[in-house]
């Protein structure tokens, strides 16, 4: 019986809830990077002073998630060698050379020009300014691209052999470029600059609310419109080719996500399931209410395309139901929700609303895009619960299941960790919040009419 003397139990617990905290920071360093960039560039080249303000205000957000990034995402690496040492071992030939690859060519390019960055003002002449900029941005997303590759690898592996319990690497580019690894990059690289659009734009509404800063962050707030009008969308359609791709490599994973258990007949449409109640013991769905065709339409673009269902695969092959059907309508009404209020804000921007005279009256969308910062968050999170709950009972998919990877340690010890995890990080949280109170406070740097007229 699972409980707290279930060493598995906890050890996947544990790694849930490092890896979901610390997921919070570096998606924003991601997006908020390019920003710094752009502003940047059009500060040089246009010599107006609001975006060097611009660059700097924002650059102490970055600063601070970059360093919660680096500090709550060191203990995720030990946790492989401490609490998952068979997955270690049977992976490792190829996991261990992909995080590698993540600290040699991302992390250390994005630490050597973080200094030049940070304190470079003054120091170093402005191209090579911006060329450091350019290059922290650039490791923050090859940061991405490697974890994400690496995480593929555990949802579609390839590029070798298992042979006496490990896997031996016989051809990188398939291992790297496996069948996952473009859906699921540009849908979480496009998930970091969807989050990073409602950080700028809700942090700008909160000012513009109280009337704050107007000039400077209505500029902010139209910027962040502007990149959600594409952001939104392609989000969107990424996530379709995503589903699709599921459908085709990890199909116990999608009949899971949707609690499909029947097969649809040839011919006949495979109902999608808006909202039920799934019943693994029954494998079926106690309720359910259901669009018809649609789940058919989603997943093969056709009326009658056939969708294989839970009952086609062992009981011990299924993932759980409840939580990743309920984790991706989560994801899925977000991102739509998210969608919609660019499509309101173009529409008050569009009939001349979006004014310095008239920005109290608008008080309704101020609060919405406020919400919408916390919203975009749980989206991810959502997002990520579907992904690697829906693999489950396989720690690799199809290779190797998740019971035999955990490290078999004595259950009082993980949770004892785990609680020092929980401690700590919560203290860290309330660091952050301090720091990010200072930042919003003392707001933006005041006009320098000297540096304007240079």
């Amino acid at each position: 019986m699972l409980g707290l003397t279930d060493h598995l139990l906890l050890s996947r617990v544990q790694f849930a809830f490092t890896a979901m905290y610390h997921i919070l920071w570096p998606v924003l360093t991601i997006g908020l990077s390019l920003y710094l960039v752009l502003m940047e560039a059009l500060w040089l080249k246009t010599t107006q002073e609001q975006y060097y303000r611009q660059y700097r205000f924002w650059m102490k957000v970055f600063l601070l998630n970059l360093t919660m990034g680096v500090v709550t995402g060191i203990p995720m690496e030990f946790q492989f060698g401490t609490n998952w040492s068979v997955f270690s071992r049977t992976g490792g030939d190829i996991f261990g050379h992909l995080l590698g690859f993540e600290a040699a060519m991302a992390f250390m390019l994005e630490a050597t020009f973080l200094g030049v960055m940070a304190f470079g003002w003054h120091r170093v002449p402005p191209g090579v300014h911006l060329f450091a900029t350019c290059m922290v941005a650039l490791g923050a997303s090859l940061s991405a691209f490697w974890i994400m590759v690496a995480n593929s690898w555990m949802q579609t592996p390839a590029g070798g052999v298992f042979q006496q319990g490990r896997f031996v690497l016989q051809n990188s580019f398939e291992s790297i470029f496996n069948a996952d690894t473009f859906w699921a990059f540009s849908h979480m690289w496009t998930a970091c600059l969807e989050i990073t659009v409602f950080v700028l734009g809700g942090i700008s509404a909160w000012y513009l609310a109280k009337g704050l800063h107007v000039e400077f962050f209505l500029r902010t707030f139209k910027i962040a419109l502007a990149a959600g009008l594409l952001v939104t969308p392609l989000q969107i359609g990424l996530g379709d080719g995503s589903g699709r791709e599921v459908a085709q490599t990890q199909p116990t994973k999608l009949a899971g996500i949707e609690a499909h258990w029947q097969t649809n007949r040839p011919g006949e449409g495979a109902a999608w399931n808006l909202l039920a109640w799934p019943n693994e013991e029954k494998q079926a769905n106690d309720w359910a209410i259901q669009i018809p065709y649609g789940l058919s339409l989603i997943t093969t673009h056709s009326f009658s395309g056939q969708v294989k269902g839970l009952r086609e695969f062992p009981r011990d092959d299924q993932p759980p139901v409840v939580l990743p059907f309920y984790a991706f309508r989560i994801m899925l009404a977000a991102g739509f929700g998210l969608f919609f209020l660019v499509l309101w804000t173009l529409w008050v921007w569009i009939r001349g609303r979006l004014r310095q005279g008239n920005l109290q009256a608008q008080k309704k969308l101020f609060y919405a895009w406020m919400l919408a910062l916390p919203l975009s968050y749980l989206a991810m999170e959502a997002g990520w619960v579907t992904r690697e709950v829906g693999r489950q009972p396989w720690i690799i998919y199809g290779v190797q299941r998740t019971r035999e990877a955990a490290t078999p340690l004595p259950a009082e010890a993980v949770a004892s960790s785990s609680l020092v995890f929980v401690a700590v990080y919560a203290l860290l949280f309330a660091v952050f919040l301090l720091f990010f109170r200072r930042i919003l406070l003392k707001g933006p740097e005041p006009r320098d009419p000297e540096r304007e007229a240079t």
